[in-house]
This record gives C-alpha cells, sequence and structure tokens, in this order.
C-alpha cells in the first residue's frame, strides 16, 4: 500500500496547484486589456447582464451679475448591459446599450418636482423630468478608427484607480428652427466624469463587473422647461452615485417612481437596438409637442 503524503506537502500540493489554475492578471496597458477594463467598469463582461449606476447632486444657476442660485436636487440612474461585437479589421470589441433617468427634486420636500416657480421671471412652470431611451454608445475595438491600438487612460495609485473623461457638446438645437445657423441656438455644454475603483477588482479575470464610483457634473444652458428663452445664464449639475450590485439597491422611493412612471427603465434596450439617441432636448419635444408641425420655408 503507497504511504500518504503528510498533511503539510498535500497543503503546499494544493496551494500551487491553485496557483498554477489561476487567471494571470489583466494587463489594462495592452490594448485588449484596456478594453476589457472598460468594458468592467462601464457594464458586464457577460453579454446582457443588467448594470445600473446611480447618482444624485444638486443644480445651480449661474448668470452674469448675480449671485449663483441653488435650484433643485436631481437623482439619476442608468440600466444598461454589453454586447460583444466581431470585426474583421479593428478585432473583438463590445457594445453598450442603456436608458437613463433624471428626476429634478424639490430641496426642501425630496419629492419630484411637477411645477417649479421661476425666480426669475415669477411663471410656474410645468416641470419635464428627463427620461432618455435610448442613450448607447458606438461600438468600441482594440483598434480605434484611426487604426491605433486602444490604450488605458487613467491613474493607478496604490490600491485605487481613477479616470478623469471630458466631453464637450456643440451641436445643433433639435428645439430650433430653419435659421439657426443666422441666429445660433445650438446646444453648447460639457459632460464631466470621475470614475473610481480597486484595481485589484479591475485586474482579476474571475471578476465580471468592477465596483466602481462616479463623480458628474454638467455644464449647459437653460432646461427648455424651464422657459427662460434667451436670457443670460447657464445650470451647472454636481453629483456623485456608484454602480449598484443590482437595480434593488436603489433607493426604495425612487424604485416605486419607476415601477410607476417608467417601467422600462427596470432592464436595458436589446442589445442589438438601433435606434436613435434620445437627448433631453429631444424627449422635451416629444412631451410637449408629440406631431411637430411640418418646417415653413
Amino acid at each position: 500500500m503507497a504511504n500518504k503524503l503528510p498533511a503539510s506537502a498535500l497543503i503546499a500540493f494544493t496551494a500551487l496547484v491553485a496557483v498554477a489554475t489561476q487567471a494571470e492578471p489583466l494587463d489594462i496597458y495592452t490594448a485588449d486589456g484596456a478594453l476589457a477594463a472598460m468594458r468592467k467598469v462601464q457594464c458586464s463582461m457577460v453579454d446582457g447582464e443588467a448594470v445600473t449606476y446611480y447618482w444624485h447632486g444638486e443644480t445651480y444657476s449661474r448668470v452674469p451679475g448675480e449671485a449663483d442660485r441653488k435650484l433643485f436636487d436631481v437623482i439619476g440612474m442608468n440600466i444598461r448591459a454589453c454586447a460583444t461585437i466581431n470585426d474583421p479589421q479593428r478585432g473583438k470589441g463590445w457594445r453598450l446599450v442603456s436608458r437613463e433617468l433624471l428626476i429634478y427634486v424639490d430641496p426642501a420636500t425630496g419629492e419630484p418636482l411637477t411645477e417649479w416657480n421661476n425666480p426669475w421671471t415669477g411663471a410656474a412652470v410645468k416641470v419635464v423630468q428627463t427620461a432618455n431611451d435610448p442613450v448607447n454608445q458606438p461600438p468600441l475595438f482594440p483598434l480605434g478608427r484611426d487604426g491605433k491600438p486602444v490604450s488605458w487612460r487613467g491613474t493607478v495609485s496604490g490600491d485605487q484607480w481613477w479616470q478623469t473623461l471630458t466631453v464637450p457638446l456643440f451641436y445643433r438645437n433639435p428645439l430650433g428652427g430653419d435659421y439657426q445657423k443666422y441666429i445660433g441656438g445650438t446646444y453648447h455644454a460639457t459632460e464631466m466624469f470621475n470614475f473610481f475603483g480597486p484595481i485589484a477588482a479591475l485586474t482579476d479575470q474571475s471578476v465580471t463587473s468592477a465596483p466602481v464610483q462616479v463623480g458628474w457634473v454638467r455644464i449647459s444652458g437653460w432646461l427648455p422647461w424651464m422657459e427662460m428663452g434667451d436670457r443670460s445664464g447657464l445650470l451647472y449639475f454636481h453629483s456623485a452615485g456608484r454602480k449598484l450590485g443590482s437595480w434593488d439597491e436603489l433607493p426604495e422611493a425612487f424604485r416605486s417612481l419607476i415601477e410607476r412612471d417608467y417601467p422600462l427603465w427596470k432592464s436595458p434596450p436589446p442589445l442589438d437596438d438601433k435606434r436613435p439617441n434620445e437627448t433631453s432636448w429631444t424627449y422635451f419635444r416629444k412631451q410637449v409637442a408629440p406631431e411637430a408641425p411640418p418646417a415653413r420655408h
């Protein structure tokens, strides 16, 4: 009968097997590694797995010659999923599909605003919440459109990583008319994001969706439902949040609001969604004038 291994030798052998079978850490400084890390931040490595981001913060005005005013609070969520896409020239990549809510909240009551008293005009205006569906992203591949490999554009410090993303926006405002090119009326804004998280989860290939904290700032013109016309000034939104473990981790009152008024936002769009993206302005147009009159020439 063969001799049994001593307990200490058996433990050492088991540890060696575990090390040998453990996946190598993700190298975020290669094109494939950077692409995988970005996907783990934005959604999940599992095709179709729903991921929910949640954030809240405040909205202020800035008007030349007067002190900034806090106008209302905001709470927001985005539910999303990713799909793997193969391109014969650019390699194996992924695409994100999502829906997004931004709710304007009365700071005094914590309840969603239905009417807002405009302090500049004195008018009581109807609040149109933002329910954008879809908010999809173009696919990303190991090779960018310029033919160069994608790269990790973040910072690793100790056991943490972070990324800063600034998105300047300047395009034709969909609420404008035929003569915008002569009188203005473009949408001019900037979205600023900061993402943070533990580097161990990002590089561990057994982790399919990394834990993430997010900061979001937007600088933009007046919201259309505020009925500010061409008055000078702008808004800035300042908020923070995180990627949730599941949709059920949203605050109870927010979940109830979604279930009652926005049930589609309990799940992301289909992975093959081909619809054009919705914005705060196109959504407002649909709510105020669902059947727009023909353009005048």
